[in-house]
């Protein structure tokens, strides 16, 4: 049938303001460096099936707050940290499959709703004209914690050799055929954009939503794609052997503290040759999570999770916490000492938020959500402290009464405290113009 209903390209692109940036090439780079503050960087770690909240929650607030046994491993790092307490996810209460995927969204996901944008691909459209890859989703089993603005979930890589590749080595089919397949894509584009807009007039107003959501989808592809076009002639860092010899391997999930650290390691590398400067971690998927074989523990998370009481399983559960804080207080020294393009350690130019969309497996509790904020000075971000947004709302933490303190966990003591406030506020100091984001209702003092 004819398409007389399809417009140019370009005409929507000019209704929609499109503005396509390149990337920051080599000539520009000292008046870039002039003018412009220390980039800003994120990342996002987290954990499935929440933890045992008996052995993680912290109790008082403020700075004289004392680590838990499961935070004990973060105890070096108390100057640049903040354990958060008290926030949860509305959308996710009475939802515990839908923790993970609005961990970073706050979205109401119920059995028709569609997912909304993630905080950082909020922040990566920030980010992303100064860098070569967009962002940088991790996650095992390829579930990752990123949503487009059109609800759709990005792809996640778990193996280390083929991170590395994608981010430090010149394709291997050649840099011209790269274009040729980026290229096609492009005509693909314009194929199916000719002449959209005259479609909406005869549109009722959820053909039109729809519309917009796939225009808008269209345009983020094209503004990438060019990007991507656009870096082909930029020749990727050097990495030196020491780097790639820490980096540039896989290592099998089995051996769970070096799979985590060669993680930790890619991702200090992405931020230092400033690859990307946003990425996310999923170190596993609810209903999973890593068994350590190293600490004797052949269960994953999730079984561990559902421990009914008993006491071993409920040990082995706290120390698989401990494990995971560990090697997230490994990725902040890492961070401390390495320096980024401009000679500033990486630790205070990034912001790290460590966490689980989940309070206590057992029960399926998602409030009072387990969270811990690092690094981030050169942000505006300032540390040392519990941020405990319980606090004046409940009758204090009775970790010795497991029933009272797991009712924290299943309903929220201060029904304001929304994690969206969390992510609005990282939001803005990456440099986002926004006031609210998901379910925000105020933005969270980190100051």
């Amino acid at each position: 049938m004819p398409q007389s209903w399809l417009i140019d390209r370009r005409y929507v692109l000019r209704g929609l303001g499109s503005f396509i940036a390149l990337p920051l090439l080599d000539c520009m780079c000292r008046a870039e460096t002039a003018k412009s503050p220390a980039p800003r960087r994120s990342a996002f770690i987290y954990i499935p099936n929440g933890v045992n909240t008996l052995d993680f929650q912290i109790t008082s607030p403020g700075e004289e707050f004392a680590f838990s046994r499961s935070l004990k491993p973060l105890e070096k790092h108390r100057a640049v940290v903040t354990p958060i307490s008290g926030l949860h996810h509305p959308g996710g209460l009475g939802h515990h499959h839908n923790c993970q995927k609005i961990w970073l969204t706050g979205g109401q996901l119920g059995p028709t709703d569609r997912n909304t944008i993630s905080v950082d691909q909020q922040m990566a459209e920030v980010t992303a004209p100064h860098t070569r890859f967009h962002s940088l989703e991790i996650a095992n089993k390829g579930e990752s914690l990123a949503w487009t603005a059109d609800g759709i979930r990005l792809p996640g890589m778990s193996r280390c050799g083929e991170m590395f590749a994608r981010l430090f080595e010149e394709p291997k089919d050649g840099t011209a055929a790269q274009r040729r397949a980026l290229r096609r894509k492009g005509s693909v584009l314009d194929a199916n954009l000719e002449e959209v807009r005259s479609l909406e007039s005869k549109m009722g107003v959820e053909d039109k939503g729809r519309m917009n959501q796939y225009l808008t989808a269209v345009r983020e592809t094209e503004i990438r794609t060019r990007r991507a076009d656009a870096w082909l002639d930029v020749p990727r860092p050097e990495i030196p052997e020491q780097d790639r010899r820490r980096t540039d391997r896989d290592v099998p999930q089995t051996q769970a503290g070096d799979y985590f650290r060669t993680i930790y390691d890619l991702i200090v590398l992405a931020f230092q040759t400033d690859a990307t400067r946003v990425v996310t971690f999923s170190s596993g998927i609810e209903g999973q999570g890593l068994p350590i074989p190293e600490l004797g523990i052949s269960q994953s998370r999730h079984e561990l999770s559902h421990h009914n009481g008993d006491p071993g399983h409920m040990e082995k559960l706290t120390q698989s916490d401990a494990f995971s804080v560990e090697q997230f207080s490994y990725f902040l020294t890492r961070l401390a000492e390495t320096p980024d393009l401009n000679g500033r350690p990486l630790l205070e130019t990034t912001m790290s938020l460590f966490g689980s969309g989940m309070a206590y497996g057992h029960s399926h509790g998602n409030a009072n959500l387990p969270l811990v904020l690092a690094g981030g000075a050169a942000c505006g971000l300032k540390h040392g402290r519990h941020v405990d947004l319980n606090q004046g709302h409940f009758d204090g933490y009775q970790l010795d009464d497991p029933g009272q303190h797991y009712r924290l966990c299943g309903r929220p003591a201060n029904s304001d405290a929304h994690m969206s406030n969390l992510l609005l506020t990282m939001a803005q100091k990456m440099g986002v113009e926004t006031e609210r984001f998901g379910d925000s209702n105020s933005e969270l003092d980190l100051g």
